[in-house]
């Protein structure tokens, strides 16, 4: 006979699970061993919320949904911060949790799991019979297909172990689920255009669902064809730098000056694949008197300004490419637009820090530690990026074009980084991978360090140390608060990681931190090289934020 937890992996199973990532409880235990059995690989973390980004690491990468699990109760509510990161990340995620017997209400780990997936944006399924188990999961996977988002299945302890008795073979999710792109209305196609042909400074802005190698020739055509200075936002950074002069970096706040300059006097910008947040359009400030023509799938998107676009595209960012590029053909000859060699030489000098590091004893300027990182790490590495200031001085110094996946802004929980590299490496068979964090940060889930040496995935956790909680650090000086009750001592962290049986390092020189980067490029293991950088550097956009510096 089967037993519903068996019907569940099976469907599982057939739904493509292959990887598991949690911690065992009495609530999953026997569906995790039914998932064993059926080949599927358990990733064991020290704590339940880690398993999850993990999880939400490995969907990034594979493309496909991730799967995690949990007990019961305290189980599922230390999921919280990871399940609202997950939501905001629009990443597909299957959890399977346990939950306490329905015919015992008083349990101690009794939880309305229902509740508390909705309170961190959850979306929930629940196995209330046993006939319900093929169809809660089909649904569960649907949801997460369709919606970009993490589903939970709650399954009782005691319906998991009745009788399944359903004889009908299961039938996937993918089966229910239309994949035909969406084709783009003809006339929306015309009217975006006409408004590009009118325009003389062009801006394309490209976003992270438009980021795919089927997109990227034509967005390197429609740039070249309209002169265009060619931005991304924040979750695209650096994607397409090798491929053009006019590449003006990230859209927002953690754009340069220049590109501030010269965004401001664009006449048209062409989104695609973003959402067009306040954060983009730096809270209205660039592309004052631009018309906008935005591509996206969604029904409608909202910009962040409130401003409506121009012209709305709704259509696959390939096919709707192709066909305004087509009907740009023919079109009078353009004006230079962005496309001078003046440009192309402000745009060179901006990417490069204007002022003088910080020399202190010990301690390393961030800025420098950046560009010997960029330097240094093949392009072939990819790069992950935390959260808290530290992440600031990456994100606007890595330029070299490697694959990046940017954790910030999506939710502002510190620690999720590293967690996410370790799916996302174990999602690219194995791949090496740089993740820079801050120390309070990588401290937060300094257990799960072990789950990457136990298993041995080759991760790099490269930490930004300068023992506080830097961003308070920063911003109580900004308040006229105490700058030292933000200070943490840290420890010797390349000598912990040394001690939980990775590698390790702690570093105060360039030399240093040169040599033990070459290490881990020359031998990728999981490794944790401990920079201490110093306090008295503030980022750019902390000194636009909290000191209103024109910078």
């Amino acid at each position: 006979m089967t037993k519903v937890y068996e019907a569940i992996a099976d469907a599982f199973v057939a739904e493509g699970a292959t990887h598991v990532f949690g911690m065992m409880g009495d609530a999953n235990m026997h569906w995790m061993n039914a998932m064993a059995d059926r080949g599927a690989a358990l990733l064991e973390a020290r704590h339940e919320g880690p398993g999850l980004t993990m999880a939400d690491g490995w969907a990034r990468a594979t493309g496909r949904p991730g799967v995690a699990s949990t007990t019961c109760g305290p189980g599922v509510t230390q999921l919280a911060t990871a399940l609202v990161c997950a939501a905001r990340a629009r990443t597909p995620l299957v959890v399977f949790a346990g939950e306490a017997s329905l015919a015992t209400p008083g349990d101690s780990q009794y939880l309305d799991q229902r509740k508390f997936a909705d309170a961190v944006e959850c979306a929930f399924v629940q196995v209330s019979t046993p006939s319900r188990a093929h169809a809660a999961v089909r649904e569960a996977f649907r949801l997460a297909r369709t919606t970009s988002r993490p589903v939970m299945i709650s399954a009782p302890m005691d319906v998991q172990q009745e009788e399944f008795t359903d004889p009908a073979p299961y039938v996937p999710s993918t089966d229910f689920i239309d994949t035909t792109a969406v084709t783009p209305a003809p006339q929306r196609i015309q009217d975006a255009a006409d408004i590009v042909a009118r325009s003389e400074r062009v801006v394309v802005l490209v976003g992270r669902g438009a980021r795919s190698p089927e997109v990227a020739d034509l967005v390197v055509e429609l740039q070249n064809t309209t002169r265009a200075l060619l931005a991304t936002t924040l979750q695209a950074i650096n994607w397409l730098r090798d491929r053009t002069p006019y590449h003006a970096g990230i859209s927002g706040g953690y754009g340069t000056r220049t590109a501030h300059d010269l965004m401001r006097q664009a006449d048209c910008l062409v989104v695609v694949g973003a959402s067009l947040s306040e954060y983009t359009t730096w809270f209205g400030r660039l592309y004052p008197a631009a018309r906008i023509v935005h591509i996206d799938r969604a029904e409608q998107v909202v910009p962040g300004d409130g401003r409506p676009a121009d012209c709305y595209v709704r259509g696959d960012a390939r096919l709707a490419l192709q066909q305004l590029i087509t009907a740009l053909d023919g079109r009078a000859e353009r004006d230079p637009g962005y496309h001078t060699p003046e440009v192309a030489e402000r745009l060179r000098e901006a990417a490069a820090p204007q002022e003088p590091f910080h020399q202190e004893a010990d301690r390393l300027d961030p800025r420098e530690v950046i560009l010997t990182l960029d330097r240094v790490v093949p392009e072939a590495v990819p790069l992950v990026l935390g959260s808290g200031h530290q992440t600031d001085f990456g994100t606007m110094l890595f330029t070299r074009p490697r694959e990046v996946v940017c954790n910030y802004g999506l939710f502002g929980a510190i620690g999720q980084a590293p967690l996410l590299t370790m799916g996302w490496s174990l999602g690219r068979d194995g791949r090496p991978t740089l993740v820079v964090e801050g120390d309070a940060s990588f401290i937060m889930h300094l257990a799960e360090f072990d789950t990457a040496c136990r298993y041995g995935w080759p991760v790099l956790v490269l930490v930004m140390n300068d023992e506080a909680l830097g961003a308070e650090y920063h911003k109580s000086e900004a308040h006229g608060l105490r700058r030292d009750l933000s200070a943490i001592h840290s420890p010797d962290l390349g000598a912990v990681a040394r001690a939980m049986g990775g590698a390790g390092a702690t570093v105060r020189t360039l030399a240093e931190l040169e040599k033990a980067v070459g290490a881990f490029v020359d031998d990728p293991g999981p490794t944790v090289v401990d920079v201490r950088i110093s306090r008295e550097v503030m980022s750019v956009p902390f000194r636009r934020l909290w000191r209103g510096e024109d910078v």
